[in-house]
């Protein structure tokens, strides 16, 4: 399997990789590569141009600032597992990272690479929903709910190029967790569920839920987290919430689960990840 022929341009800052963008039709960027460039060989994206962006130094690391969390576009995703600062502020977020793919692919992909493809069956996407992340991009910031559009959409511009995720540290009484049901041959998430609880003398004050690998797009489980806001989050209520995770959306049907099935799995799912949060 060979890609179509493209150029090959190598930016060594985020304003030359944005100008390099702009100067060439139909480019994109190039990160870790682990989405792009099978794609690429299997002629599924014939980018005319890639802009190689692995070089620069300002789109990595990870830092927290007050309550929040900065991880870099170009963070791999063993490093967000390793990470003692995200595992201290946000471990079911290092947890996530490390249910992605296999080590080859945790040592070389990006998280940024990871949010912008969009993968519908991505892990990332369900866990920053949940945990109310933020993308930040070289002119502005988008709430993660408003990000996943579509299928392998955004709300992304052409050219634009995501600078780093945001994440708020959890604070006290709150509990979050991820849990998926995957794929043996590809570890990608079948349905995928993040849970972020929080108890204010023994009832639920908030509650968001992030799913993944159901529909087109990461959604939030609403009905389900109306149900719990308020409640004790015992057993009747989680069952209750469980039903209504896939309340209002399209599930994907594919060779690998039907609707039904991944309508089931969602609520099976956020039983086990809300009880982890809880936990």
């Amino acid at each position: 399997m060979q890609p179509a022929n493209f150029d090959y341009h190598r930016a060594s800052s985020i304003d030359e990789a944005e100008s390099l963008c702009k100067a060439n039709a139909d480019a994109s960027f190039l990160a870790g590569g682990h989405s792009l460039i099978p794609a690429m060989k299997l002629r599924l994206s014939e980018p005319a141009s890639l802009v190689d962006i692995a070089g620069i130094d300002d789109l990595k690391g990870i830092s927290k600032d007050g309550d929040t969390i900065h991880i870099g576009a170009l963070t791999t995703h063993a490093e967000v597992e390793n990470s003692v600062v995200v595992k201290d502020g946000c471990g079911a977020l290092a947890e996530a990272a490390g249910m992605i793919g296999d080590p080859q692919v945790r040592n070389r992909g990006t998280i940024g690479g990871n949010v912008a493809h969009a993968d519908p069956a991505s892990d990332y996407p369900g866990i920053l929903m949940a945990l109310g992340a933020t993308i930040i991009t070289s002119g502005r910031s988008i709430a993660v709910d408003d990000f996943f559009t579509g299928l392998f959409e955004t709300a992304l511009n052409e050219g634009e190029i995501i600078k780093e995720i945001q994440v708020p540290v959890l604070g006290n009484g709150s509990g979050a967790a991820y849990a998926k049901f995957f794929n043996p041959a590809s570890r990608y998430a079948v349905v995928g569920v993040g849970a972020v609880v929080s108890l204010d003398n023994g009832s639920c004050s908030s509650c968001s839920i992030g799913v993944t690998g159901a529909a087109d797009h990461a959604f939030r489980a609403k009905a389900a987290e109306d149900i719990l806001v308020g409640s004790d989050l015992g057993p009747d209520a989680i069952d209750s919430a469980a039903t209504k995770v896939s309340d209002g959306q399209e599930m994907m049907s594919d060779l690998v689960a039907s609707a039904n099935y991944r309508a089931h799995l969602c609520g099976v799912i956020a039983k086990k990840a809300l009880n982890q949060a809880i936990s």
